[in-house]
Parts: structure tokens; sequence; C-alpha cells
């Protein structure tokens, strides 16, 4: 019967530290980053979710050459995105059907490596939320980027060969997944690192949707 009691009583802790950071995750995603005015703001990005999960789109006239670099672009691009993530979650859930609480446990909590996910429009979709940015700030977005990006020796992005996602480039990224930097926080830190208004952290989606 103790033995109940002390499993009852640490589930129960284990719960309240999972609420506790839920609540604080959502409070902090409320508090607003790089509010002030930017002159000049004539140019683009835009950001969309699939629900859960942030990417950052950015026209192809705005992408650096060394953004570029390796991706397989074509005269039909015209808006590239980008999305940031734990690899072994992208490479064994292409799907919701496909979600395992292990992958989940996995990308929070362990070491696991991760990629960036590019994907190519030819149009851009409604559903995208658009942002203002200057040229300063997406100067600093495409660099943000651009350093996310694991290099071979050759300082070249390093593709991931699959066929999971006929319609997206997988690389080798830079960083490990966590409970305090996720997709979404990715995101977000490429806007707060380049003066474009932000949460100032946020583990989901609508931290940074909701700012626009």
């Amino acid at each position: 019967m103790k033995f109940i009691k002390q499993i009852l009583k640490y589930t129960g802790y284990s719960f309240l530290g999972i609420l506790l950071y839920l609540g604080i995750a959502i409070l902090i995603s409320y508090i607003t980053v790089n509010e002030e005015h930017h002159e000049n703001q004539d140019k683009f990005v835009y950001l969309s979710s699939n629900g859960i999960h942030l990417s950052v789109i950015i026209p192809k006239d705005n992408l650096s050459p060394n953004l570029t670099n390796d991706l397989a672009i074509n005269y039909t691009t015209n808006f590239i995105r980008f999305g940031w993530g734990d690899e072994n979650f992208y490479m064994n859930t292409p799907t919701w059907n496909d979600f395992k609480f292990s992958y989940a446990f996995g990308a929070l909590f362990l070491n696991n490596p991760t990629l960036i996910e590019v994907s190519k429009h030819r149009y851009k979709q409604k559903k995208w939320t658009k942002v203002p940015v200057n040229s300063k700030q997406l100067l600093k977005l495409n660099v943000f980027i651009e350093n996310t990006f694991l290099l071979n020796q050759n300082k070249e992005k390093i593709v991931i060969q699959q066929t999971m996602y006929p319609k997206s480039q997988l690389f080798k990224a830079n960083g490990s997944y966590s409970p305090v930097k996720t997709c979404n926080t990715w995101v977000n830190d490429g806007f707060k690192e380049s003066g474009i208004k932000a949460s100032y952290w946020t583990l989901f989606d609508f931290g940074l949707l909701n700012k626009y």
C-alpha cells in the first residue's frame, strides 16, 4: 500500500509539473518583444502552421545567395518555406497516424539530431500570415536560417535522402530539440534575433501568430 501511495504521489507531482510548465508557457507567449515601430517595412515574410508546427516562408527574391546554395530551386518557385525540428520525429511520423508517444518523448528529452525541412511554392497561400519587415530585418532572418544548416567539410548543406516528403527537401541542422527549444521557438528566435516583433518565448504556434 505504501508503494502504491508513493507512485500516486510522484504521478501527481509529475502531472502538476506538466500543468505548471504549460501554464507558464502560455503566459510567457503573450509577452511581446521588438514591438517598436520600424521604418521602411515594405517587404514581407510569412508564417505558416499546420495547427502545431510553425514554419517561416520567404519570397525567393528576398533570399540571400548563401541561403539558396544547395536548394533545388527552379523557375516555378516563388516562395521557400523553412521549418526546423527533431530528425527522429520527422522521419518516423510523416503523418499523425504514425505518431507514437515514444517519438514525442525522444524529441523532448533525448539529445537527438535535428533537421530543416525546405519546401518550394509557386503561389502564395491564403492561410499564410503576412509579416512586414524591412531590408535589415530580412537580412538578419536570412543569416539566422543560414546558420541553422549543418554543413559538411566542403561548406555544403547536408541533404537527407528520403521519399516520405516528396515535396520537401530535408537537411541536417544545428541544435538539439528540447522542452525549451522546439520547432515553434526556432521560428520565434529567428524573429527575435532579426528585430521582428515576436514573443519573449513561445512553446505554441499561436504565441507568435497572435502577434499578427
